[in-house]
């Protein structure tokens, strides 16, 4: 039999517990303010009658002259002596799409009716003897398996993009029979390696992009380290025990023969029974005169990366000081191709630091048929999974062929996130279609853009908008 007293004890010693616990708690918090408090007024203290010599503000000055960035980047160089490999691009600001704005179709134009369809198809070479067609004009970039990304993560780009109706990039990392299988339009892309040449694989690609170069590293070659490549992806890459990984500088034997990138477009032509062939470059100073060989040798499109790319890891010297900004590009390029009567015969894709439906707009408006995507492409593909590995690592980590977390990536999760982004950017280029008073991309051009200053007029020759603009029909 149960004692009253002790039962009808147990509430108030509940209570008590409990009275206890609640002031336990706001003690501690009294106390961590209090110390905080305190630090917080030593610390303004110290910042408020130091001599600048003595002044921890002086970090905060030192870094608004120099810049974070480049007091970390100056220390990794100080601990390693070796070139610094910064991924995703380069954080300078330079001239982007940011000055141009599209017009609103009103009363000199009626905008389109809300019931009528908007065409966003586009059609990548269109003289080849299999074109390829593509429902939106935004591709997923090249970006190498193993060399940069894990198989889980091209399997799920390859899968998101044939979800959104386009095109995903091999990139220059070995084929990967499962992105094949995931993709609905693959693009292979030649390297200039040794891997990827079998005529069994390039009769697998619906585009072959022959890669000269990259916006991020120019032509620069390099040896893959030996930590980079396990036994795996050697036999993939058809590297023997202890030969060494090399990406050329440039394609082998184009410096012995003059006609070796005509020779290699119309061999490619032949082995792939027509698909469209063309070449991958970085946009520079004498880029007409890239673009009249390239267009000598045959191509069925170009693509130009500009200054504003990204990659898995160049020196930054290389992503900050070189190459032609993205606008500049599309602008000197579409120029070239209407000068030589070849923009309805070579297509043009653009690609560089374009993450918005805006920017991918603004580009076809300037003369590209598509663009591509890489980084902004990775974002929306790890959408809320890169909290997997943050706090404690990048969110890279997830993404990366030896990423500590690249295990834990959901690539059927991935490739829906990828294919909402898609879906969601070419809804909102039809709104902008329709807003432009068209119906079919192929329509937008210059004539719709305006700028917001001088420079991005005079590059992108579009009217001032601040000035009185005469509508012509």
């Amino acid at each position: 039999m149960l004692d009253n007293n002790k039962s009808n004890a147990w509430p108030h010693k509940i209570l008590l517990a409990g009275a206890l616990g609640y002031i336990g708690y706001k003690g501690a918090v009294w106390l961590a303010r209090k110390a905080v408090d305190r630090a917080n007024d030593s610390l303004v203290h110290r910042i408020m009658i130091d001599p600048f010599s003595e002044n921890l503000w002086e970090f905060v000055s030192a870094a608004r002259k120099t810049g974070l960035q480049n007091i970390v980047e100056t220390n990794l160089r100080g601990q390693s002596g070796q070139i610094i490999r910064r991924p995703l691009g380069s954080p300078k600001k330079i001239p982007d799409f940011d000055g141009i704005m599209f017009n609103f179709a009103q009363l000199h134009r009626l905008p389109t009716d809300e019931g009528m369809p908007i065409d966003t198809r586009v059609t990548i070479g269109p003289c080849a003897r299999r074109p390829m067609q593509i429902d939106m004009p935004i591709m997923i970039a090249g970006m190498a398996y193993a060399l940069s990304l894990s198989a889980k993560t091209k399997i799920a780009l390859a899968k998101g993009s044939k979800a959104a109706g386009t095109a995903t990039n091999t990139g220059e990392g070995p084929f990967l029979p499962g992105e094949r299988k995931a993709a609905g339009k693959l693009i292979i892309q030649y390297n200039r390696g040794k891997w990827n040449k079998s005529a069994e694989i390039l009769k697998q690609a619906d585009m072959i992009e022959i890669y000269i170069g990259q916006g991020a590293t120019g032509g620069v070659g390099y040896y893959i380290d030996d930590k980079e490549i396990d036994w795996k992806i050697r036999n993939m890459m058809g590297l023997g025990w202890g030969e060494k990984g090399v990406v050329h500088s440039a394609l082998p034997g184009i410096k012995e023969n003059k006609d070796k990138l005509r020779d290699l477009v119309t061999y490619l032509k032949e082995i792939t029974r027509g698909v469209p062939v063309g070449v991958k470059m970085a946009a520079s100073k004498y880029l007409e005169e890239d673009l009249r060989i390239a267009c000598a040798s045959g191509v069925d499109f170009l693509t130009l990366d500009g200054s504003n790319a990204g990659s898995k890891g160049t020196a930054p010297i290389l992503q900050d000081d070189f190459g032609l900004p993205t606008l500049f590009a599309v602008v000197r390029a579409a120029n070239f191709l209407k000068k030589h009567e070849l923009n309805n015969k070579v297509s043009l894709i653009v690609s560089g630091g374009l993450v918005t439906p805006g920017d991918y707009l603004k580009a076809i408006a300037l003369g590209a048929n598509a663009v591509y995507i890489g980084t902004i492409a990775l974002f929306a593909m790890s959408h809320t999974q890169v909290l997997k590995p943050f706090p404690w690592e990048p969110p890279p980590e997830l993404i990366w062929y030896r990423g500590k977390y690249q295990s834990k990536l959901n690539v059927e999760k991935g490739a829906k996130t990828l294919a909402n982004y898609l879906i969601s950017c070419n809804k909102e280029i039809k709104d902008a279609v329709k807003a432009l008073g068209k119906s079919n991309i192929s329509e937008v051009d210059k004539s719709d853009l305006f700028a917001l200053d001088h420079l991005t007029a005079e590059v992108a020759d579009i009217p001032l908008g601040y000035k009185e603009i005469r509508w012509t029909n």
